[in-house]
């Protein structure tokens, strides 16, 4: 691992840790102007699913996950790293707001880093069990 992957997994830790306390401000700092952000959903069935282009659209994501459920568990399981991006596997629990439902599973993320700030990002998930969790 180079010194340039090292400084990209303490930026993903630190968004990571930013997420737990709810500091988007402290997310949005580590973010291209244009970053391309996304969670990855064939059909979307949450607030948070879809693109969203900019640092002044990713506020709703987060506004999206804040809304609609409650994180029970979000623990780091790997990571693996190049110089430009880097993998995260997370265990994730929730319950939504809305139904009382809860589910867990595994969440991917790839981070890809420009001049040291994420430029694109994309997460995957189990978008059937969120469906499933969501829906009355």
């Amino acid at each position: 691992m180079t010194v340039m992957s090292d400084s990209n997994i303490e930026i993903v830790e630190g968004i990571y840790e930013a997420f737990g306390r709810g500091d988007v401000d402290a997310i949005l700092a580590v973010l291209t102007e244009d970053v391309n952000w996304a969670a990855e959903a064939e059909t979307p069935v949450a607030a948070w699913h879809g693109v969203f282009k900019g640092k002044g659209e990713v506020p709703s994501f987060f506004v999206g996950i804040a809304t609609t459920i409650d994180v029970t568990e979000f623990t780091q399981i790997s990571y693996a790293s190049n110089d430009t991006d880097v993998m995260v596997v997370s265990r994730f629990g929730f319950t939504s707001k809305a139904t009382g439902k809860s589910g867990a599973m595994n969440l991917h993320h790839w981070w890809h880093f420009e001049d040291g700030k994420v430029a694109h990002y994309r997460g995957s998930e189990d978008t059937a069990l969120v469906a499933e969790v969501l829906t009355p």
